[in-house]
């Protein structure tokens, strides 16, 4: 057995886990539960193959939050895990022609994938930032809900129903309490960690981004530094520009990706309005933008742009924003 080409593709959902472990071209599969017990049968299984356990490669869908717990077990029991955004499993499905979609068969495409293309390592993030995620996105929700809330009592407030309109302003009051507890909360969490505080302030020295969008950035990807680049950490968040051209016959605009995480590009939205009006960088790239044609929803998604590769400098220098350091490192491509 060449244990050097064992991989395990591992097909996530809420209760169960599908796995796929591939050895030398042949698949083994098994279903286990998505629990500690099933992580625990997961490993004893994986041990019966007879391939040391740093000799395995793992890898599954960041599927929302179910993949974390068997991915943080299979990397504390000492096992390579890779964790790969799902539409590049389901690109590479395309490749071969695929037209069935079952669990068992999801995994053993994992599992080709990452034999195939050998995807990055996986580190289970520190609890800390799992904190922040957690209570960001509780923020979000709630903030959700107050809005729901305020068209609610517009609609009572115009039918005439005083007493329900009375009975919903007094929830949006224990809303916005609660919001403002959280944020204090989420606050005194970055203010403990120096880490956390740290790439905070730099982050919110970039005009045009406040101390609840430092938050989600931070809970969502934690250490920035982890990038290679800043294209990188923009491809990853999907901001990218997409061209779409061939030919003489195919002149398709060029869009935003849209390819990386839907709730970090709208946490960007409303900071990249602001920063093209305040940011003294942006503010001038906007105007050009807008000058030469561009839609208003395309200059705020190629602000957004720029606020990410100015998010990564301030990281990786740990200087924060200065906008004569910055202006001709700007100025190099005005494009999407």
């Amino acid at each position: 057995m060449d244990s050097s080409k064992v991989v395990v593709g591992i097909d996530v959902s809420k209760k169960k886990l599908d796995v796929a472990l591939l050895v030398n071209g042949k698949m083994k599969a098994k279903v286990v539960d998505n629990s500690p017990a099933g992580h625990q049968s997961l490993l004893e299984w994986l041990d019966k193959s007879k391939v040391p356990r740093d000799a395995l490669q793992v890898c599954m869908e960041a599927t929302g939050v179910y993949y974390e717990a068997v991915a943080t077990a299979l990397h504390d029991a000492g096992l390579a895990v890779s964790v790969v955004n799902p539409s590049c499993i389901k690109g590479f499905s395309q490749s071969e022609n695929l037209r069935n979609k079952t669990d068992k068969a999801d995994a053993a495409l994992i599992a080709r994938y990452c034999a195939a293309m050998v995807p990055a390592a996986w580190a289970p993030p520190p609890l800390e930032q799992r904190q922040l995620r957690a209570w960001s996105q509780r923020i979000l929700a709630l903030k959700d809900m107050r809005q729901q809330e305020r068209n609610r009592l517009e609609s009572y407030e115009a039918s005439g129903m005083t007493e329900v309109a009375e009975h919903a302003r007094s929830l949006l009051a224990w809303l916005d309490g609660e919001i403002k507890q959280l944020e204090d909360d989420v606050d005194d969490h970055i203010d403990r960690h120096p880490g956390l505080k740290r790439d905070a302030e730099l982050i919110t020295s970039i005009p045009g981004i406040g101390n609840t969008t430092a938050a989600r950035i931070l809970g969502q990807l934690g250490d920035i530094r982890r990038f290679g680049s800043a294209k990188a950490l923009a491809a990853f968040l999907g901001v990218t520009p997409r061209q779409r051209s061939s030919g003489t016959s195919v002149k398709g605009r060029t869009i935003m990706s849209r390819s990386g995480s839907t709730s970090m590009r709208a946490a960007l939205y409303m900071p990249g309005m602001v920063a093209s009006r305040h940011n003294p960088l942006l503010h001038q790239f906007a105007l050009r933008l807008a000058a030469n044609g561009m839609a208003k929803k395309a200059v705020i998604g190629a602000v957004m742009h720029k606020l990410v590769h100015l998010i990564f400098g301030v990281i990786r220098t740990g200087k924060p924003f200065d906008p004569n350091y910055l202006s001709k490192g700007l100025a190099i491509q005005d494009g999407i």
